[in-house]
């Protein structure tokens, strides 16, 4: 089962980048890979078992159910339900942690998945520096000090 870690630190409270990407229908707005995105069946955005339906800039579409978000613990986990990528299984979590020496934060951003051997090293490459990388570069621009 490949494995993609991703990780950064955001020099920002993690109470504030927290709320920036909390929102699972919120991508576009922080997210530079996404176009758009909303929430099937008008249900709240943080409502367990939710479903995003988003567009990547390059017309790609995929779907996400919400498993997990935690307020106190700062993380998000959620699955993917459709995507042209070819894998399966797909779970990933975003997790904020505070950093007290200089009120940073530090992010992850994981995900384990099942795919042909093939295209493994492709997938993992592609998820953690263009999905992963790129939302971490898009935070510190935004929120970094």
């Amino acid at each position: 089962m490949p494995r993609v870690y991703v990780s950064a630190v955001i020099d920002a409270p993690a109470t504030r980048v927290w709320e920036r990407v909390r929102d699972f229908d919120g991508l576009p707005r922080w997210h530079p890979a996404i176009r758009d995105s909303r929430i099937e069946n008008a249900e709240p955005s943080d409502k367990i078992g939710c479903v995003r339906d988003f567009h990547l800039q390059n017309g790609d579409r995929i779907r996400e159910r919400l498993l997990g978000l935690s307020d106190y613990d700062y993380f998000c986990t959620y699955a993917i339900l459709e995507s042209p990528m070819p894998l399966t299984d797909y779970v990933a979590t975003l997790r904020l942690t505070p950093v007290t020496d200089g009120d940073r934060c530090f992010a992850e951003w994981t995900a384990e998945f099942e795919c042909d051997e093939a295209d493994a090293v492709g997938l993992v490459t592609g998820i953690g520096q263009d999905v992963f990388l790129a939302g971490f570069s898009a935070l510190k621009r935004q929120l970094g000090a």
